[in-house]
């Protein structure tokens, strides 16, 4: 047994030795393989060999699986924690993390492109470098899809591929894909590491220049620049691309063809050949508000205002109790060719390439009993709004910008000629070859309108256009001559004349790129709040505003300010023929009665005409001592604020003079007041969005000042240079509008009638809009605006309509090649998508983040050949 025990214990300590030994060797070499340099080549090569073979790893749709984006986190923080103690040249140029800093892969986030969906997949950006690259994977902060559709020139083509997302591999082959990205040899190229901050609440996306991966080379105008951690991608047919633009820069487009092995010298060479001027690329400065808790907070809703609005509403509701309340679905509905599925039709009217849906609605026409009253000037929509398309007029070309636009447009776009054979002589219009033409005159102003509003303010200086006077209403305006001069003395006006034998005189307006409604003084309100215009004016616009107890100029009393100005120029003023003396003598009358001051009484020795100014009171004395009662004070009852669908009543306002209630004073003037939180809000109200209503107005301002500079005027794709005419389909405080101010563009705000009620903020503002229910059809022409912004809206409608008619409606009034920016959650803006892509638009980028979308689209000339049966 000794014996035994003494070989045992022999056997024994020579396999511990024996142990040691190869325990030390394996560490040895272990270490060389790590700090020797001549061991990354051959692991570049390896990596290199399995992203050519990556195709085996993907699944029939394209799909990377969701445990393939855990194995790329692990095994890239694998790799990074077994080369920390390497030499720290082996690091990438842009990498500018702390040791000890490890990446990861978002596990949901999605990216959407033509060619399927890959989730849980990560980016990787390659970089010019020379021979030193390397790959990283980095934590994409929940993005849920990013993609950007991009078709707009033959210069500027991107298009996806595989090469630029990590595919399903096997976990040996993300070890080795691991091991060479630290390797400062990265001779077929790799990505930097993301480094990008998606900022929510200032709109903004730092980001970097575009970068594209041809035929495993590298080009990159900015090397130094890091990628985003956010990444949005660019589709189009063969390439993926981390698109990343300068907020200061316009991106230019960069061919997908190899560039020749050259040096940097031929490269730079071959891009200056490859770079035109082109719209900006969209990108993902996006920052999506999310709008969840958006409140009426102590603003009331034009519907509950309305009396009639909410007995209508109650009709419906009791019409639709018991039935299935179903929201379109337009998204699932677009089969694969996109194109057809919605079975496009143009729409069989009379008005053809003019219609508007609720004042060419011959049916309901026909059925009134009386038009005494103008009634059949007045909105009768449909019961089913329409889904067909309006077609463009023959010759139809993109109108011209503005300025030019004030003095001319192309005759084809507006092919009527009534008015220049009618009114030529008082230089309306005038037809001159290709091209209609505006002399600036009009009924009361044959020598212009410059003219004309040079005499307004020399007869009474107080008006102090552009300063005091900042917002105007020009009743019956003709083609809005008026509107577009007073341009030049920084105010803004809202034109409206109705759809009569004036032919298309608001839609010329539109075209020249002034601001109108076809709007009719008849049997009801129009759809202003109250006291918000400075200056009202009538040019010789045939409304008899003293008939019916002047129950006419009784609405103009109640939409201007106390204080405020109407300027009438017409021939009661100035002729001595027996029925203008007569009418004369009945306007005095009236505007006396109505406490009205007459400050001004004018002849003018240039266009032989006169003009009076008058001026509503400031304050209710003069109400209080009053003999007679007529017209008579409104009953307490009655809101002045109550527009939508309200009829005409022959009664008057009292004055607020209230200091802390709207109305009571002047606002600030212009510019000043654009940015002034008003008077008469205070901490104790509730904001729109849950703040104390002056905290609530201040972050709206910033809000959007921020994302029109960081977002969308250099990172949507969008050559404002085109865009005049604006649309803010769901305006709140108007700061959309107020962030556009110093661009050549005006902005039409529109408050929805179930939207808290801020449309007199906006006017508080010197700003305007106008009351809207998006289930109806807004009261323009076809092809009215160059860009329409709907900021949540779409998803607010579908509890009382369907998206698809509203987006039929968009498409009416947007012009070809116009643009829409739809932000919203993000199934809205997928339902919204597959609408316009079945109507052949350019899908020009679509961004989402936690749940909340944005999408970025430019409606084309496409119209279908298929017409409605009647």
């Amino acid at each position: 047994m000794a014996l035994f025990d003494r070989n045992q214990r022999q056997r024994s300590s020579l396999c511990s030795t024996a142990t040691v030994v190869v325990f030390v060797s394996l560490c040895l070499v272990g270490l060389w393989m790590i700090s020797s340099p001549e061991t990354i080549p051959a692991a570049n090569k390896k990596a290199d060999a399995l992203v050519k073979e990556e195709d085996s790893s993907i699944d029939a749709t394209n799909n990377v699986k969701q445990n393939s984006a855990n194995v790329v986190a692990e095994t890239t923080a694998a790799a990074e924690a077994a080369t920390d103690e390497a030499d720290s040249s082996l690091k990438p140029a842009g990498d500018t993390k702390g040791d000890g800093e490890k990446a990861t892969t978002s596990k949901d986030q999605t990216f959407d492109d033509e060619n399927g969906r890959t989730e849980g997949g990560a980016l990787v950006k390659p970089e010019n470098g020379g021979d030193e690259a390397a790959t990283d994977v980095k934590e994409i902060g929940g993005l849920e899809q990013a993609t950007i559709d991009m078709n707009d020139t033959g210069e500027q083509t991107m298009t996806d591929t595989k090469e630029g997302v990590v595919q399903d591999k096997s976990p040996e082959e993300m070890a080795a894909a691991g091991d060479a990205k630290e390797s400062g040899d990265g001779g077929d190229g790799g990505a930097t590491k993301n480094k990008q901050t998606f900022d929510d609440e200032n709109g903004k996306l730092d980001g970097v220049n575009l970068v594209k991966d041809v035929e495993n080379k590298t080009l990159s105008e900015e090397n130094s620049k890091p990628l985003p951690e956010e990444t949005t991608t660019v589709s189009s047919k063969n390439a993926i691309v981390a698109a990343v633009v300068p907020l200061e820069t316009t991106t230019t487009a960069i061919s997908d063809e190899k560039l020749p092995d050259n040096g940097e010298q031929g490269q730079d060479e071959q891009r200056q050949q490859q770079q035109q001027p082109v719209e900006a690329l969209p990108n993902g400065q996006a920052d999506l508000l999310t709008e969840r808790a958006a409140q009426n907070g102590s603003f009331t809703t034009q519907a509950a205002e309305s009396i009639k609005e909410k007995k209508t509403r109650a009709e419906k509701t009791k019409k639709k109790k018991g039935k299935d309340k179903k929201r379109s679905s337009a998204a699932a509905a677009v089969e694969e060719d996109g194109d057809t599925s919605f079975g496009w039709k143009l729409c069989n009217t009379s008005a053809g390439a003019d219609y508007i849906p609720c004042l060419d609605n011959e049916a309901a026409i026909k059925k009134l009993k009386t038009d005494a009253h103008y009634e059949h000037r007045e909105r009768h929509c449909p019961g089913e709004p329409p889904t067909c398309l309006v077609p463009a007029p023959e010759g139809y070309r993109e109108p011209i910008r503005w300025p030019r636009s004030r003095d001319k447009i192309w005759y084809h776009n507006v092919p009527h000629t009534k008015l220049a054979a009618y009114k030529g002589h008082q230089n309306w219009v005038k037809l001159s070859g290709e091209h209609l033409t505006f002399p600036g005159g009009g009924t009361q102003f044959k020598h212009g309108a410059l003219h004309y509003i040079e005499l307004i303010q020399s007869s009474f200086p107080e008006v102090a256009w552009g300063r005091r006077s900042r917002l105007v209403l020009d009743v019956g305006c003709g083609v809005a001559s008026f509107g577009g001069y007073l341009f030049d003395h920084d105010v803004l006006t809202m034109s409206l004349a109705p759809k009569d034998e004036h032919e298309a005189q608001v839609q010329f307006a539109l075209e020249r790129g002034i601001p109108a409604i076809s709007a009719v003084m008849g049997t009801r309100r129009l759809p202003f709040p109250s006291n918000v215009f400075d200056v009202v004016h009538c040019a010789r616009c045939r409304v008899p505003w003293h008939i019916e107890g002047g129950m006419l100029l009784l609405e103009l009393n109640r939409l201007v300010r106390p204080g405020g100005f109407f300027v009438w120029s017409a021939t009661p003023v100035y002729q001595k023929l027996p029925e203008d003396v007569e009418i004369w003598g009945e306007m005095v009358k009236l505007t006396k009665a109505m406490c009205w001051e007459m400050v001004s009484k004018t002849r003018d020795t240039v266009d032989q005409v006169g003009l009076v100014i008058f001026r509503k009171p400031s304050d209710n004395a003069c109400y209080k001592k009053r003999r007679q009662k007529e017209p008579p004070l409104c009953e307490p009852s009655d809101d002045p604020n109550a527009a939508w669908n309200i009829t005409l009543r022959a009664c008057m306002h009292w004055v607020p003079t209230d200091p802390s209630v709207r109305g009571s004073r002047w606002p600030e003037r212009w510019p000043e007041r654009v940015e002034t939180t008003p008077y008469w809000l205070n901490s104790s109200q509730v904001g729109v969005y849950g703040k104390p209503a002056p905290d609530d107005f201040v972050a709206d301002h910033e809000h959007w000042k921020k994302v029109v500079r960081n977002s969308y005027l250099t990172g949507m794709g969008i050559d404002w240079k085109t865009v005049r005419n604006v649309m803010d389909m769901r305006a709140v405080y108007g700061g959309f509008a107020a962030a556009l101010r110093d661009m050549s563009v005006w902005v039409m705000n529109v408050v929805t009638i179930n939207s808290p009620d801020t449309l007199p903020v906006i006017y508080e503002r010197g700003l305007f809009g106008i009351y809207h229910d998006w289930c109806e059809s807004f009261s323009t022409y076809p092809r009215s605006y160059d860009l329409l912004h709907a900021d949540h809206l779409f998803s607010k409608l579908k509890s009382r309509c369907k998206v698809l008619p509203v987006i039929v409606e968009v498409d009416r009034i947007l012009r070809p090649n116009g643009k829409l920016i739809v932000r919203d959650d993000k199934e809205t803006v997928d339902e919204v998508q597959g609408v316009v892509r079945s109507l052949q638009w350019e899908v020009r980028m679509t961004v989402s983040k936690n749940r909340e979308a944005m999408l970025c689209a430019r409606k084309t000339t496409w119209r279908p050949t298929d017409v409605e049966a009647r």
